[in-house]
């Protein structure tokens, strides 16, 4: 019975399916957008999803740390927590560049939101397999659609 399983195998070991998780992930934040299979983008929504509650958290840490004073005792413990949560997300990852684009640029976009941060599109079916495909993207924000607009 597979009572509360949530995850999809995806036809994969475990290693392998999470190297795809983390490649899939990895180019969302870099590009944005992309296009995958509805199964894949549906498996990696919930990784993506927590890592950019992770680093709203962590962003979350950092403005706090730069609005109060240095001589202020709680100041550390909140550094700590920062590192933390920046380390958390580096063990998917492995690349520092892109934890600090998570954290100080995507992350910032997304404060004020409760989750929802990526939106699956269905676009159709592969011409090779009629595997369907979907665009899994980001979510933009407020802010950028009224700029658009």
């Amino acid at each position: 019975m597979r009572h509360r399983v949530k995850k999809k195998k995806l036809n994969r070991p475990h290693s392998q399916r999470l190297a795809l998780m983390r490649g899939l992930a990895r180019e969302l934040f870099e590009h944005g957008t992309i296009i995958t299979t509805t199964a894949k983008a549906k498996a990696v929504k919930p990784f993506v999803e927590s890592i950019i509650t992770k680093a709203k958290k962590a962003a979350l840490y950092a403005k706090e740390i730069n609005e109060r004073s240095n001589g202020d005792p709680e100041i550390q413990a909140l550094r700590s927590k920062n590192v933390a949560l920046r380390r958390e997300i580096n063990r998917h990852f492995n690349d520092r560049k892109l934890v600090k684009k998570i954290c100080d640029e995507i992350a910032v976009n997304y404060i004020d939101r409760n989750g929802g941060y990526t939106r699956i599109i269905k676009v159709g079916r592969r011409r090779g397999d009629a595997a369907e495909l979907s665009i899994l993207q980001l979510v933009e924000t407020k802010s950028e659609e009224n700029v658009e607009n």
